[in-house]
């Protein structure tokens, strides 16, 4: 019997990462290549090559999901769709205006974030919905097609459509987009209450924006990469990873692009949740450290969701997995300020040039040509030795930055370091207080290509006593494709005080988002997935009368059936949060929530005892002088599977595998558990 695969596709700035596992979970094998700007889904195809030539039959693979930074960099580099955006009358600077906020208030002086539409490109449309969802005035539809007729002359390929209160009555925004359909079907249109039907104007016009604004672009590499796929006769059906952990239809993705903006973090949060309850280890903080920056996030036996993500310089309301950029990545460029101090970031010399050890014509130094300065990156065994560094290189950029400092390429290499990890130093601390814990009870979970070899200098830095690599740290976030289930959130704006709720209301509402939810999980698995079950988790955003902000309070099948009991509830939650709890105020329920989770059959954990029993690479490890705080050292240098199972090895160690390179400093312990994963501890 052939053995059935699945494939997790993760595209990077730098690399491209490739993983396939086996039915029982097992990784195949692992690989990377440079990603490729002009043309992200040719590096898919090269992976694909490099897999056939590994033995993998690409006909037995029954599940592909990918996730991709197509639509975040769309939306960062602002080389996006010419956009238009239809507003009702009365609205047309809803996205000059924003929420009026500063976006920096110690500087009263700052510049204001241009637009994603130019306003020329706004047209107002006489109709209005009133909050009731009662029609005060109809849709003027000549009117509505002379705005897109003239928006189309002036050159725009995708159109966005935001009416006031759409959210509670949708039907002027359904006419229009048919309309707008039949007389411009090459148009890429798409409207508000479609994408994201929640009060809050502004934010339910962004994302219906960015959607817009992405998604021609992100709906003809979707087909370029179908139209590719079969060709190399691979029969599954093409899934995409979601901002939200879960995964969708590649043509889903493609009308709604806006639910795949943060998809790439996100699967690296997902493999991570999975291998850490597999280890057994209940609070984790994530540590990504790819080729353009450091993401991390929290995970709490479960990993944390935010509503208030942004992107680039752009709010989004869709709920995404928590996760925060705090530093520079491995190929983040070091560099001057006008008064001569030393920077890291946020520039990335990408993967062309690349850093210039790379020896593509980069000449800017990066963390990357730092780590090999001093000896921890090994030249001819970069990606398993299939990638040649060049020292020299490395060592005449660092020498050029060095000059004006009055340090040598060693030392230049040390500074970058201790400035890159300050840097995340000075983000970590105040994340995790904002978010009332301490690092010291977490264990530092790092991936990413330049995760394991920095994660021990953080964990220093901070004061975290453990750090956790898992087997294969470098293609982590293509892992999280292949354990992702289908996963989406609905919701439905009720604002409505807790007293006036008629009995059975707020019941009833929950079950026609339920509905709505496990309709769509049907549509998405039809002919591509089978699924062991399908659940839905409620919450609803909830606050005393009066307020301007929201607490999410989770909610049982109990306390929707009855209300009192969510207060009770909400009560309890804003008191641990704030302290206080004003139990004679009144609560309302400002908008309800149901994520729908459709769950794919997959191995739970590895097998244990091919793990415990895989023979030991019996070579002793070498050793390696390095430099490291300016001193010279020597380190052991092995593969992971000469760490001894459960046995301690003392820092400094490198262990070098094919997708990273692992640096355990002096001070630190690690030993090997029988998931494969490698386990560091700082010495007492």
């Amino acid at each position: 019997m052939d053995t059935i695969y699945r494939l997790g596709v993760d595209i990077g700035g730098t690399f491209t990462d490739a993983l396939v596992t086996d039915d029982q979970g097992r990784i195949v094998t692992a690989l990377k290549t440079p990603s490729i700007a002009s043309a992200p889904e040719q590096a898919i195809f090269n992976a694909l090559d490099q897999l056939k030539d590994r033995g993998v039959d690409i006909q037995d693979i029954d599940l592909f999901v990918h996730g991709t930074t197509l639509g975040v960099n769309t939306l960062i580099e602002r080389n996006g769709a010419e956009t238009g955006l239809l507003v009702t009358k009365g609205f047309r600077d809803i996205l000059e205006i924003r929420r009026l906020r500063l976006e920096d208030t110690t500087n009263l002086y700052g510049d204001k974030t241009e637009a994603l539409v130019p306003r020329h490109l706004v047209k107002e449309i006489d109709e209005r919905v009133l909050a009731s969802g009662r029609v005060l005035h109809p849709l003027a539809l000549e009117q509505l097609l002379q705005a897109a007729d003239e928006l189309v002359e002036q050159g725009i390929t995708a159109l966005a459509i935001s009416f006031l209160h759409a959210y509670v009555n949708p039907a002027h925004e359904k006419q229009a987009e048919e309309q707008i359909k039949q007389r411009h079907p090459h148009l890429f249109v798409c409207s508000s209450s479609t994408i994201w039907p929640q009060q809050r104007e502004f934010e339910r016009t962004l994302a219906t924006t960015m959607n817009a604004y992405v998604g021609e672009r992100m709906g003809s590499y979707f087909l370029r990469l179908q139209e590719g796929i079969q060709v190399y006769g691979l029969k599954a059906n093409l899934l995409s990873t979601m901002s939200n952990g879960g995964m969708m239809t590649a043509s889903s993705a493609a009308s709604e692009p806006v639910r795949t903006l943060l998809s790439g973090p996100a699967s690296g949060v997902i493999a991570a949740t999975h291998i850490a309850h597999v280890a057994g280890i209940e609070q984790v903080i994530t540590f990504d450290m790819g080729g353009t920056s450091v993401d991390v996030a929290l995970i709490d036996v479960h990993p944390s969701y935010s509503t208030d993500n942004k992107v680039g310089d752009f709010p989004v309301i869709i709920p995404a997995i928590d996760v925060t950029a705090i530093g520079a990545g491995g190929g983040s460029i070091a560099w001057l300020d006008s008064v001569g101090v030393l920077k890291v970031g946020p520039r990335s010399a990408g993967a062309s040039p690349g850093p210039a050890c790379y020896g593509r014509g980069g000449l800017d130094p990066t963390t990357t040509d730092a780590y090999l300065q001093l000896g921890i990156l090994q030249a001819d065994r970069f990606l398993g030795g299939q990638m040649q560094l060049h020292p020299e290189l490395a060592t005449s950029a660092l020498d050029r930055l060095g000059n004006a400092l009055g340090l040598d390429a060693t030392q230049t290499a040390q500074a970058i370091l201790d400035v890159a990890t300050a840097n995340m130093y000075a983000q970590f601390s105040p994340l995790m207080a904002r978010k009332g814990v301490d690092p010291r009870d977490f264990t530092l979970l790092a991936y990413g290509g330049a995760g394991p070899m920095h994660a021990f200098l953080m964990a220093c830095e901070v004061g975290i006593r453990r750090v956790l690599i898992p087997p294969s740290p470098g293609t982590l976030c293509a892992m999280g494709c292949t354990v992702a289930n289908l996963r989406n959130d609905f919701v439905f704006s009720l604002h409505q005080n807790s007293q006036a709720l008629a009995p059975g209301e707020l019941s009833s509402h929950f079950e026609a988002l339920e509905h709505k939810g496990r309709n769509w999980v049907q549509e998405e698995a039809q002919g591509s997935l089978k699924l062991e079950s399908v659940y839905c988790l409620f919450s609803a955003d909830m606050r005393y009368e009066g307020q301007a902000f929201d607490l999410e309070i989770s909610l049982t099948s109990e306390e929707i059936n009855t209300p009192e009991l969510a207060k009770v509830k909400f009560h309890s939650h804003y008191e641990q949060v704030f302290g206080i709890r004003q139990a004679e105020a009144e609560v309302m329920f400002i908008s309800l929530r149901v994520t729908v989770v459709g769950v794919v059959p997959s191995s739970n954990s590895i097998d244990h005892e091919v793990q415990a029993h895989q023979s030991l690479d019996e070579n002793e490890p070498e050793e390696r002088m390095i430099v490291f705080g300016n001193i010279p050292r020597i380190a052991k240098v092995c593969t992971r599977t000469q760490i001894p199972l459960h046995a301690v090895m003392q820092g400094p160690v490198i262990i070098e595998e094919y997708d990273t390179t692992i640096f355990i400093p002096a001070g630190f312990t690690v030993f090997r558990d029988i998931h494969g994963n490698l386990i560091g501890e700082m010495q007492a």
